[in-house]
């Protein structure tokens, strides 16, 4: 079943981002070269795809996993939240149901 890993980000945490980007887009590389990754993104602190200095506030992966505590365990264990970049990670079932 899908899950939506629906995180929120600290105020001003582009720095933190920065940082542990390489290890957070290596899980979603690997969740990817599985088939299991139907998307994943941060939320631009604007409206713009390129947000520069304004960064982010939050990110959506929705992703296949067996159980929704194989989802939270997977979403606990993200960089981000190691680093500091999220002050909240909510995991729900999600059903794809459009295209």
């Amino acid at each position: 079943m899908y899950y939506a890993i629906i995180s929120e980000d600290i105020p001003d945490s582009l720095a933190l981002r920065k940082q542990a980007r390489p290890a957070h887009l290596a899980r979603l590389e690997d969740l990817k070269n599985q088939g299991r990754l139907l998307v994943a993104g941060p939320h631009p602190a604007i409206d713009s795809p390129e947000p520069g200095d304004s960064g982010f506030t939050g990110s959506l992966v929705i992703a296949e996993f067996e159980s929704l505590e194989q989802a939270q365990a997977w979403a606990d264990a993200d960089p981000y939240v190691d680093a500091g970049v999220y002050k909240e990670v909510k995991v729900k079932p999600y059903k794809v149901a459009l295209p």
